[in-house]
């Protein structure tokens, strides 16, 4: 399809959710894009707005199921873990690019999969094919695409972070992952645990005994040249609704003062549209509403830094990197529908 002939159909299924729902705000601001189904499951004929009254400008309505074949050039699933596969594979086959901002994808090795997200299958050929879109180091490898893997939120900020200094062989062994993110990540949930009276003036670590984004980070770092590289990962659940920040502990294979650590980071993001490096440390508010990551770096004693990159976990971390997959793999300018800046204070 020729990106200038016309404007880019798309869907959302699993509109829903917050990422569902961030993915929509972008797209209908997106200025190539026609946004031309949005799908809920038992959601069929109600509107938009009551599920995100935010959204009532948009005048949109939802839909049960998936678009048919034909109606949509690229479907974003903003599904629960387990409930992309299958979809995913009706659409591919129908022609449309498929971006899985859910998990299904992620993890290549089969045998990690199930381990961490069950026993559902998964079509092979279609996982075989899926290419792992943390942008600016899959760029080349998505032109053509015809499903993406959307990465987590805290592989985004954690690889953004670490991938350089294992591409560079600085990473002498398995970093600390130190990660906080806000409660949006946890989905629409009513849970217990997630309401305000146990949040508020509260943060807490979760995943302890491992948790799912562990080997999706060591797959990042192995891909970028560290194989066999362990890592400590330790989430954070912090009383704020959207925002992310990993704090990554290295040791180096080599003795480094701050300004090189910097310049590693500069030089592997040389003209990024989304991806900054600060001298001092981000906060997350900086990412807030937008595709943007910001880096920094400091020595921290002989051979050790700390790396920090700050995100919007619904941005970068989840339907604004899906998108900018989608620009890239359909020959789109990057930065289209992804202009906004942050909100500060």
């Amino acid at each position: 399809m020729s990106a200038a002939a016309r404007k880019v159909r798309a869907s959302v299924v699993g509109a829903t959710g917050y990422a569902g729902a961030e993915a929509i705000r972008l797209l209908a601001a997106h200025p190539l894009v026609t946004l031309v189904s949005i799908h809920g499951r038992e959601r069929d004929g109600v509107p938009l707005a009551a599920e995100f009254p935010h959204l009532a400008p948009l005048g949109l309505t939802l839909r049960s199921g998936v678009p048919e074949p034909g109606e949509a050039d690229v479907v974003f699933l903003a599904l629960p873990s387990g409930a992309s596969a299958a979809t995913a594979e009706r659409l591919v086959a129908g022609g449309a690019l498929v971006i899985d901002i859910g998990a299904d994808f992620r993890l290549r090795d089969e045998r990690l999969h199930h381990a961490w997200y069950g026993e559902a299958p998964r079509p092979q050929t279609l996982a075989a094919e899926a290419v792992y879109g943390l942008t600016e180091r899959a760029r080349d490898r998505l032109p053509g695409a015809r499903l993406v893997a959307n990465p987590g939120c805290y592989p985004t900020a954690a690889l953004l972070a670490l991938a350089p200094f294992a591409a560079t062989g600085l990473l002498a062994d398995g970093p600390i992952v130190d990660a906080k993110s806000g409660v949006s990540g946890a989905g629409r949930t009513a849970a217990r645990g997630y309401g305000f009276s146990e949040l508020d003036a509260s943060v807490s670590a979760y995943g302890l005994d491992g948790h799912r984004h562990a080997p999706e980070i060591e797959q990042g770092l192995a891909d970028a040249g560290a194989t066999g590289c362990g890592v400590t990962f330790v989430p954070h659940l912090v009383p704020m609704a959207r925002g992310l920040l990993a704090t990554c502990y290295l040791n180096l294979t080599d003795e480094m003062e701050t300004a090189a650590l910097r310049a590693v980071l500069a030089e592997a993001y040389p003209g990024e549209p989304f991806v900054h490096v600060l001298d001092a440390p981000p906060a997350t508010k900086l990412a807030s509403g937008t595709n943007h990551a910001f880096l920094s770096a400091a020595r921290s004693g002989p051979r050790r830094a700390v790396i920090t990159c700050a995100i919007d976990n619904l941005g970068k971390g989840a339907a604004g990197q899906a998108v900018q997959n989608m620009n890239v793999a359909l020959g789109l300018p990057e930065t289209a529908g992804l202009a906004a800046l942050g909100v500060v204070p």
